[in-house]
Protein backbone atom coordinates (compact mmCIF):
# COMPACT_ATOMS: atom_id res chain seq x y z
CA UNK A 1 0.00 0.00 0.00
CA UNK A 2 1.22 3.95 -1.29
CA UNK A 3 0.03 5.56 1.84
CA UNK A 4 1.84 4.26 5.09
CA UNK A 5 0.34 6.70 7.34
CA UNK A 6 -1.36 10.42 7.81
CA UNK A 7 0.25 12.66 10.19
CA UNK A 8 -2.05 15.69 11.63
CA UNK A 9 -0.13 18.76 11.31
CA UNK A 10 0.58 20.15 14.83
CA UNK A 11 3.32 22.72 15.65
CA UNK A 12 6.41 21.28 14.90
CA UNK A 13 5.80 19.17 12.05
CA UNK A 14 5.82 15.12 12.70
CA UNK A 15 9.81 14.44 11.00
CA UNK A 16 11.28 11.06 10.67
CA UNK A 17 15.04 10.65 10.52
CA UNK A 18 17.37 12.09 8.86
CA UNK A 19 14.68 15.30 9.78
CA UNK A 20 14.50 15.71 13.17
CA UNK A 21 11.94 19.44 12.77
CA UNK A 22 10.08 21.17 10.80
CA UNK A 23 8.09 24.05 11.32
CA UNK A 24 5.86 26.40 8.75
CA UNK A 25 5.30 30.07 10.09
CA UNK A 26 2.83 32.13 8.71
CA UNK A 27 2.38 35.20 10.34
CA UNK A 28 0.42 38.33 8.87
CA UNK A 29 1.62 40.87 10.39
CA UNK A 30 0.82 44.59 10.50
CA UNK A 31 2.84 47.56 9.65
CA UNK A 32 5.63 48.49 10.73
CA UNK A 33 6.98 51.39 12.76
CA UNK A 34 9.72 52.89 10.32
CA UNK A 35 12.82 51.18 13.01
CA UNK A 36 11.59 47.61 11.70
CA UNK A 37 9.77 46.93 14.32
CA UNK A 38 5.33 46.85 14.87
CA UNK A 39 3.53 50.09 14.97
CA UNK A 40 0.91 48.01 16.92
CA UNK A 41 0.84 47.75 20.65
CA UNK A 42 2.23 44.51 22.13
CA UNK A 43 0.87 45.20 25.97
CA UNK A 44 -0.81 42.23 25.93
CA UNK A 45 1.53 40.21 24.55
CA UNK A 46 3.72 37.59 26.58
CA UNK A 47 7.22 39.22 25.96
CA UNK A 48 10.05 37.66 25.62
CA UNK A 49 8.29 34.07 24.56
CA UNK A 50 5.14 35.32 22.76
CA UNK A 51 3.61 32.00 20.26
CA UNK A 52 0.19 32.72 20.80
CA UNK A 53 -0.92 33.40 17.13
CA UNK A 54 -3.37 36.18 18.13
CA UNK A 55 -4.33 38.55 15.76
CA UNK A 56 -2.81 36.28 13.36
CA UNK A 57 1.23 36.50 13.94
CA UNK A 58 3.13 36.09 17.20
CA UNK A 59 6.10 38.18 18.37
CA UNK A 60 8.16 34.28 19.34
CA UNK A 61 11.30 35.32 21.51
CA UNK A 62 11.33 39.19 20.15
CA UNK A 63 10.59 41.95 22.12
CA UNK A 64 10.26 45.04 19.43
CA UNK A 65 11.25 42.99 16.09
CA UNK A 66 9.47 39.60 16.16
CA UNK A 67 12.29 36.84 15.81
CA UNK A 68 14.62 34.54 17.06
CA UNK A 69 17.08 36.12 19.45
CA UNK A 70 20.83 34.93 19.19
CA UNK A 71 20.83 31.60 20.46
CA UNK A 72 23.58 28.73 20.50
CA UNK A 73 23.29 25.51 18.07
CA UNK A 74 25.32 22.24 17.83
CA UNK A 75 25.28 19.06 15.77
CA UNK A 76 22.80 19.15 13.37
CA UNK A 77 22.11 21.65 10.22
CA UNK A 78 19.21 24.01 10.14
CA UNK A 79 17.16 24.93 6.54
CA UNK A 80 15.10 27.67 6.40
CA UNK A 81 12.99 28.10 3.19
CA UNK A 82 11.95 32.27 3.03
CA UNK A 83 8.68 32.20 1.08
CA UNK A 84 7.01 35.71 2.22
CA UNK A 85 8.64 38.53 3.97
CA UNK A 86 12.33 38.53 5.04
CA UNK A 87 14.51 37.29 7.70
CA UNK A 88 17.60 39.09 9.15
CA UNK A 89 20.31 36.11 10.36
CA UNK A 90 23.47 37.28 12.11
CA UNK A 91 25.78 34.84 13.75
CA UNK A 92 28.59 34.37 15.90
CA UNK A 93 31.26 33.72 12.71
CA UNK A 94 30.52 37.59 11.29
CA UNK A 95 28.26 36.62 8.72
CA UNK A 96 24.75 38.46 8.52
CA UNK A 97 22.17 38.19 5.73
CA UNK A 98 18.78 39.32 4.66
CA UNK A 99 16.73 36.93 2.75
CA UNK A 100 13.49 35.49 1.79
CA UNK A 101 11.06 35.44 -1.56
CA UNK A 102 12.19 31.67 -2.30
CA UNK A 103 15.70 31.96 -1.00
CA UNK A 104 16.88 29.52 0.96
CA UNK A 105 19.84 29.74 3.89
CA UNK A 106 21.81 26.42 4.61
CA UNK A 107 23.94 26.41 8.34
CA UNK A 108 25.74 23.41 9.38
CA UNK A 109 26.16 24.16 13.31
CA UNK A 110 28.32 21.44 13.71
CA UNK A 111 30.61 21.99 16.93
CA UNK A 112 28.85 24.97 18.08
CA UNK A 113 27.50 28.45 16.24
CA UNK A 114 25.31 30.73 17.77
CA UNK A 115 22.81 32.88 15.19
CA UNK A 116 20.02 34.87 15.30
CA UNK A 117 16.79 34.62 12.84
CA UNK A 118 14.68 38.49 13.06
CA UNK A 119 11.59 38.96 10.86
CA UNK A 120 12.07 42.73 9.94
CA UNK A 121 8.90 44.89 9.26
CA UNK A 122 10.11 46.56 6.43
CA UNK A 123 6.52 48.14 5.01
CA UNK A 124 5.21 51.14 6.73
CA UNK A 125 2.37 51.55 4.07
CA UNK A 126 1.01 47.96 4.40
CA UNK A 127 1.08 44.47 6.17
CA UNK A 128 4.46 42.63 6.51
CA UNK A 129 3.18 38.51 6.05
CA UNK A 130 5.95 36.92 6.48
CA UNK A 131 6.03 33.41 6.42
CA UNK A 132 9.04 30.51 5.85
CA UNK A 133 10.02 26.45 6.62
CA UNK A 134 12.57 25.88 9.23
CA UNK A 135 13.75 22.58 8.92
CA UNK A 136 16.04 20.97 11.06
CA UNK A 137 19.05 17.95 9.47
CA UNK A 138 20.37 16.04 11.73
CA UNK A 139 24.31 15.00 11.16
CA UNK A 140 26.24 11.71 11.35
CA UNK A 141 28.44 11.25 14.86
CA UNK A 142 31.54 11.62 12.59
CA UNK A 143 30.54 15.37 11.57
CA UNK A 144 28.74 16.54 14.37
CA UNK A 145 31.87 18.52 15.75
CA UNK A 146 32.88 19.90 12.28
CA UNK A 147 33.49 23.46 11.50
CA UNK A 148 30.93 25.90 11.36
CA UNK A 149 29.49 26.43 7.73
CA UNK A 150 26.98 29.40 6.41
CA UNK A 151 25.47 29.37 2.65
CA UNK A 152 22.65 31.05 0.96
CA UNK A 153 21.22 29.85 -2.21
CA UNK A 154 19.24 32.49 -3.35
CA UNK A 155 16.12 31.99 -5.41
CA UNK A 156 16.99 32.72 -8.84
CA UNK A 157 19.57 30.07 -8.58
CA UNK A 158 17.08 27.14 -6.88
CA UNK A 159 15.96 25.05 -10.10
CA UNK A 160 12.57 24.88 -10.51
CA UNK A 161 10.90 22.27 -12.68
CA UNK A 162 7.74 23.21 -14.45
CA UNK A 163 5.71 19.66 -15.23
CA UNK A 164 3.39 20.05 -17.67
CA UNK A 165 0.70 17.62 -17.31
CA UNK A 166 -1.53 16.05 -20.49
CA UNK A 167 -4.16 18.74 -20.67
CA UNK A 168 -1.95 21.49 -19.97
CA UNK A 169 -2.23 21.97 -16.58
CA UNK A 170 1.55 23.27 -14.44
CA UNK A 171 2.92 22.40 -11.42
CA UNK A 172 6.50 24.09 -10.45
CA UNK A 173 8.80 21.81 -8.18
CA UNK A 174 11.30 23.94 -6.48
CA UNK A 175 14.62 21.65 -5.91
CA UNK A 176 15.98 22.70 -2.74
CA UNK A 177 17.84 19.62 -2.16
CA UNK A 178 18.31 16.24 -4.41
CA UNK A 179 17.38 15.72 -7.65
CA UNK A 180 13.93 15.93 -9.65
CA UNK A 181 13.35 14.28 -12.93
CA UNK A 182 17.23 14.65 -13.59
CA UNK A 183 17.22 18.38 -12.78
CA UNK A 184 20.08 18.77 -9.67
CA UNK A 185 19.41 21.45 -6.44
CA UNK A 186 21.76 23.81 -5.53
CA UNK A 187 24.85 21.72 -3.60
CA UNK A 188 24.53 21.22 -0.03
CA UNK A 189 27.15 22.26 2.47
CA UNK A 190 30.34 19.70 2.52
CA UNK A 191 29.86 17.91 5.81
CA UNK A 192 25.77 17.98 5.46
CA UNK A 193 24.18 14.17 5.21
CA UNK A 194 22.59 15.64 2.13
CA UNK A 195 26.32 16.01 0.44
CA UNK A 196 26.48 12.14 0.37
CA UNK A 197 24.91 10.56 -2.43
CA UNK A 198 24.10 7.20 -0.37
CA UNK A 199 21.78 9.61 1.47
CA UNK A 200 18.82 9.84 -1.44
CA UNK A 201 18.22 13.27 0.61
CA UNK A 202 15.48 15.68 -1.28
CA UNK A 203 14.06 18.75 -0.20
CA UNK A 204 11.27 19.82 -2.60
CA UNK A 205 8.24 22.50 -2.50
CA UNK A 206 5.73 21.68 -5.18
CA UNK A 207 3.27 24.11 -6.28
CA UNK A 208 0.17 22.89 -8.39
CA UNK A 209 -2.79 24.60 -10.39
CA UNK A 210 -6.30 23.41 -9.62
CA UNK A 211 -7.24 19.75 -11.06
CA UNK A 212 -2.97 19.76 -11.79
CA UNK A 213 -1.23 15.81 -12.38
CA UNK A 214 2.33 15.28 -11.35
CA UNK A 215 4.14 12.13 -10.73
CA UNK A 216 7.16 11.87 -8.17
CA UNK A 217 9.88 9.56 -8.70
CA UNK A 218 10.26 6.67 -6.44
CA UNK A 219 13.19 6.91 -3.67
CA UNK A 220 15.57 3.96 -2.78
CA UNK A 221 14.27 1.36 -0.33
CA UNK A 222 14.95 2.23 2.76
CA UNK A 223 14.11 5.86 2.72
CA UNK A 224 11.71 7.77 4.63
CA UNK A 225 9.83 10.24 2.34
CA UNK A 226 6.73 12.50 3.83
CA UNK A 227 4.61 14.64 2.01
CA UNK A 228 3.36 17.27 3.80
CA UNK A 229 -0.24 19.01 2.50
CA UNK A 230 -0.49 22.11 4.02
CA UNK A 231 -2.05 24.28 1.96
CA UNK A 232 -5.42 23.23 -0.12
CA UNK A 233 -8.45 21.20 -0.71
CA UNK A 234 -7.50 17.66 -1.91
CA UNK A 235 -5.32 15.49 -3.69
CA UNK A 236 -5.08 11.51 -4.43
CA UNK A 237 -2.51 10.15 -3.77
CA UNK A 238 -2.22 6.90 -6.18
CA UNK A 239 -6.07 7.22 -6.00
CA UNK A 240 -6.24 7.28 -2.10
CA UNK A 241 -7.54 10.68 -1.08
CA UNK A 242 -5.54 13.07 1.40
CA UNK A 243 -6.21 15.19 3.98
CA UNK A 244 -5.40 18.95 3.88
CA UNK A 245 -3.36 19.77 7.27
CA UNK A 246 -1.57 16.26 7.25
CA UNK A 247 1.59 14.77 6.74
CA UNK A 248 1.65 12.08 4.53
CA UNK A 249 4.24 9.10 5.02
CA UNK A 250 4.35 6.98 1.43
CA UNK A 251 6.19 4.14 0.16
CA UNK A 252 9.25 5.22 -0.85
CA UNK A 253 9.76 2.90 -4.09
CA UNK A 254 6.42 3.41 -5.54
CA UNK A 255 5.80 5.85 -8.12
CA UNK A 256 3.33 8.62 -6.45
CA UNK A 257 0.81 10.23 -8.70
CA UNK A 258 -0.78 13.12 -7.20
CA UNK A 259 -3.91 14.55 -8.76
CA UNK A 260 -5.32 17.81 -7.20
CA UNK A 261 -8.55 19.21 -6.87
CA UNK A 262 -10.44 22.36 -7.56
CA UNK A 263 -8.01 24.77 -5.47
CA UNK A 264 -4.31 25.26 -5.86
CA UNK A 265 -2.31 22.86 -3.60
CA UNK A 266 0.79 23.42 -1.89
CA UNK A 267 3.23 20.58 -0.59
CA UNK A 268 6.57 20.11 1.06
CA UNK A 269 8.82 16.74 0.57
CA UNK A 270 11.42 15.80 2.86
CA UNK A 271 13.18 12.22 2.02
CA UNK A 272 16.07 11.05 2.91
CA UNK A 273 18.13 7.53 3.96
CA UNK A 274 17.72 7.63 7.61
CA UNK A 275 21.41 7.85 9.26
CA UNK A 276 20.20 5.23 12.13
CA UNK A 277 22.19 6.15 14.81
CA UNK A 278 20.80 7.48 18.58
CA UNK A 279 19.76 10.72 19.11
CA UNK A 280 20.20 12.77 22.42
CA UNK A 281 18.27 16.04 22.21
CA UNK A 282 17.94 18.61 24.36
CA UNK A 283 16.97 22.40 23.51
CA UNK A 284 19.23 23.61 20.70
CA UNK A 285 21.89 20.64 20.75
CA UNK A 286 21.27 17.60 19.22
CA UNK A 287 23.97 14.73 19.76
CA UNK A 288 24.41 11.19 20.10
CA UNK A 289 24.44 10.52 24.03
CA UNK A 290 24.20 12.17 27.14
CA UNK A 291 27.46 12.74 28.19
CA UNK A 292 27.89 14.65 24.62
CA UNK A 293 24.82 16.69 25.50
CA UNK A 294 26.18 17.78 28.96
CA UNK A 295 29.49 18.73 26.87
CA UNK A 296 27.77 20.56 24.45
CA UNK A 297 26.06 22.65 27.44
CA UNK A 298 29.35 23.06 29.07
CA UNK A 299 31.32 24.01 26.25
CA UNK A 300 28.73 26.92 25.95
CA UNK A 301 29.06 28.07 28.95
CA UNK A 302 32.98 28.09 28.69
CA UNK A 303 33.59 29.72 25.07
CA UNK A 304 30.36 30.89 23.71
CA UNK A 305 31.23 28.78 20.49
CA UNK A 306 33.65 32.28 20.07
CA UNK A 307 31.25 34.89 21.23
CA UNK A 308 28.22 36.95 19.83
CA UNK A 309 30.19 39.97 17.59
CA UNK A 310 27.53 41.78 17.37
CA UNK A 311 25.85 45.14 19.62
CA UNK A 312 22.77 43.37 20.69
CA UNK A 313 20.98 39.62 20.79
CA UNK A 314 18.33 40.85 17.93
CA UNK A 315 20.41 42.91 14.83
CA UNK A 316 18.52 43.86 11.92
CA UNK A 317 20.04 45.25 9.05
CA UNK A 318 18.54 48.80 7.88
CA UNK A 319 16.10 48.87 5.79
CA UNK A 320 18.60 47.43 2.49
CA UNK A 321 17.35 44.57 0.23
CA UNK A 322 18.51 41.13 0.05
CA UNK A 323 21.76 40.55 0.76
Amino acid sequence: MTILQQIPLQMPWVTLDPFLFCVHHLDRYPKGNGKLGIAQSLSERNMGSDFSGKDGWSMYHGTSIPGFPSHPHRGFETITIGRQGFVDHSDSLGAKARFGKGDVQWMTAGKGVVHSEMFPMVNTAKNNTTELFQIWLNLPAEDKMVDPYFTMFWEDSITIVDVIDDVGLRSSVQVVAGRFNEQQGPPPPPNSWAARTESDLAIWSIRMEADANLTLPPAQIGTNRILYFFKGDSVSINGFRCLPGHGIQVQPTDDINIENGVKPTEILVLQGRPIGEPVARYGPFVMNTQRELQQAYQDYQTTQFGGWPWNNRDPVHGMEGRF
